[in-house]
């Protein structure tokens, strides 16, 4: 038995995992950074990881490589379930699973209610109710069990009808009120923006007063910040806006005569989830320590944000919608990770209409795997004391800080939106976006790259009419998707390109491949005629593919040595427009356009259906 003395058989004081391995440095680092930059011919100056840097629609960097100094001086992180909560709102974090929220929409009630048991059978464990009729919410809710299984309404304009129906099923089940959890979801600046017309937040102060004093567990009011993240904007003003609504309601709701530490835990806070995990991540935790902050300094201190979690529709795609599976995954990941206390995971196609009972499957048992199989329920905070989460979250809460204050500048956010000036700071976001969509900098799987021509559409029924009018509500795929439709529609058939390949397969298949890809995502089929070797093979090929636009796919040896020639052989022979797989360049004579990495490849494929006439 070893004594207190003793050292010999004592454990180190602190365990190191890598201590048989050499610590590597930086500039190690960097060396072996310097040697793959310089195998691909990229440029890196005298830093070479700045090669390697990418900027948010936030203007904040995102590093290659992240070490401690990162997160020197940032505010302290706290520990999870007490302020700032940036590490969560709950001192157990999600152990046991967060609350897995379904969306239902459809105005069928027999349907609605089936899928509603459904769901709520086979691992929901809430359901979020959205522009249904108030009065027939007790059809609806049918043989659910509300004192178990919390509602979320979210009526638009018809929320107090809408409670008063809810709070009736309560009623006549003997629910105490002081037992009756729900979401009212009251939401007059969320309204306002989606639909352009302005709703009072006074009834909706009056409804928080008469909620609060009722109904301690309940929530009269929802902050939602998707419609500025469905109008293209960034992180940061997604966040600004849902802060300065909430404000918003703070101000209004104590003028109605509620303590603010009532008044805040009226709100309940909606954000989006995208496949970017990390964003997603940085931006829940920014929010509970933005709130934290505002809480704050209105004296509500100890007031945690309750955060609702929804997988972005701006994200999902008609096209290939069974993608839409995995960007869900991610987001669903990226928001538990992040502490969002409820998630909804939109159905792969929501996009297209009313999801079905195997889509809406998928999507709730997302959250259950990720949950239960994957362990992600059992690990308090599994992002904290990450380098670059931590930097991220800091990064993110500054930038969305500063929006704020310019939101507050304008007079708040009622006031932003009345001007336009909001949809102007959006719209400027928005038009970065489509730029680099356009470009294929943010590249769609199975829209604007990988596409398959020959999906077999999905049919369902179609979506009731959403909320229109304010802010736009947009897609990233939808303007591929719009080319697709018009090539798809084509009376004369599917639109070709001749990929005019130069020499070998072995010669000319990256580029051929390349441009194929680039071309299927307008619905244009490419025609591949394989190895050449000669110009007439390349025209004879070309006469057979009945269409008049090429694009030569070579090596840039091939281009120097025939490029001239078969372009000037293929334009006798018919073709009236003629491109080239490569950089652009002067050096060759009859030459249109290029395409290539980096290419505006909307303007490309525009281009090429209105010279090949599709309508």
């Amino acid at each position: 038995m070893t004594g207190p003395s003793d050292q010999s058989n004592a454990e180190p004081a602190t365990l190191t995992l890598a201590a048989d391995f050499p610590t590597p440095s930086h500039q190690e680092w960097q060396e072996l950074v310097t040697g793959v930059l310089r195998k691909l011919g990229r440029e890196f100056g005298d830093v070479p990881e700045r090669a390697l840097e990418s900027t948010t629609y936030d203007g904040i960097t995102i590093k290659p490589l992240y070490t401690a100094r990162d997160v020197e001086g940032l505010p302290p992180a706290g520990v999870p379930g007490l302020p700032p909560y940036v590490r969560g709102s709950r001192a157990e974090g999600r152990r046991g699973g967060w609350d897995n929220r379904t969306l239902h929409t459809d105005p069928d009630v027999g349907a609605t209610n089936a899928a509603i048991l459904t769901d709520l059978e086979n691992g929901a464990t809430s359901v979020w109710l959205r522009d249904l009729p108030p009065a027939q919410l007790p059809e609806i809710l049918h043989g659910v069990y509300v004192e178990m299984a919390p509602v979320v309404l979210d009526m638009g304009e018809r929320y107090a009808e809408a409670a008063d129906a809810l709070l009736q099923l309560f009623a006549e089940r003997n629910v105490p009120d002081s037992e009756v959890v729900a979401t009212f979801g009251a939401d007059p600046i969320g309204l306002r923006a989606r639909t352009g017309e302005p709703h009072e937040l006074r009834p909706a102060a009056e409804f928080a007063a008469r909620i609060a004093a009722r109904y301690p567990k309940a929530r009269s009011t929802v902050v939602d910040g998707t419609p500025y993240h469905e109008a293209g904007g960034s992180d940061a003003q997604e966040l600004a806006a849902a802060l300065s609504a909430a404000v918003a309601y703070l101000r209004a709701f104590t003028e109605a005569g509620l303590p603010v530490e009532q008044a805040a835990a009226q709100l309940e806070f909606r954000f989006a989830a995208t496949a970017d995990q990390f964003l997603t991540i940085a931006k829940l935790r920014a929010a509970r320590r933005l709130w934290a902050r505002v809480c704050e300094v209105s004296g509500a201190v100890g007031v945690p944000q309750v955060q609702h979690a929804v997988t972005s529709s701006a994200m999902v795609s008609k096209r290939d919608p069974y993608v839409n599976m995995l960007r869900g995954t991610v987001a669903c990941f990226a928001a538990a990770v992040g502490g969002a206390d409820a998630v909804t995971v939109l159905p792969f196609d929501a996009a297209i209409g009313l999801p079905d009972t195997f889509s809406r499957r998928i999507a709730r048992n997302t959250s259950t795997i990720l949950a239960e199989e994957s362990k992600l329920a059992g690990v308090i905070d599994p992002a904290g004391g990450s380098w670059f989460v931590e930097k991220l979250t800091d990064d993110l809460a500054t930038a969305a800080w500063r929006e704020f204050q310019e939101l507050e500048g304008l007079g708040g956010i009622v006031a932003a939106l009345d001007s336009g000036a909001l949809a102007e700071r959006l719209e400027a976001t928005w038009q970065a976006r489509a730029q680099n969509l356009a470009t294929r900098k943010d590249p769609l799987t199975g829209v604007s790259e990988f596409p398959d021509l020959h999906e077999r559409a999905i049919e369902r029924k179609p979506l009731p009419p959403a909320r229109t009018g304010g802010l736009p509500s947009i897609r990233y795929g939808q303007e591929f998707e719009r080319l697709r439709d018009r090539a798809d529609a084509n009376p004369g058939g599917r639109p070709r390109v001749f990929l005019a390949t130069l020499g070998t397969v072995a010669q000319h298949t990256a580029r051929a491949t390349f441009a194929a890809n680039l071309f299927a995502a307008g619905g244009i089929e490419a025609v591949n005629p394989g190895a050449t070797s000669s110009v007439a093979d390349v025209v004879a090929a070309f006469l057979r593919s009945h269409t008049t636009v090429a694009c030569l796919c070579g090596t840039d040896l091939a281009y120097q040595e025939q490029a001239d020639e078969v372009a000037a052989a293929l334009r006798k022979a018919g073709a009236t427009r003629i491109l080239l797989a490569g950089k652009p360049s002067d050096a060759h004579q009859g030459i249109d356009g290029f395409v290539y990495a980096g290419c505006n490849a909307l303007e490309v494929l525009t281009a090429t259906l209105e010279h090949l006439e599709v309508a």
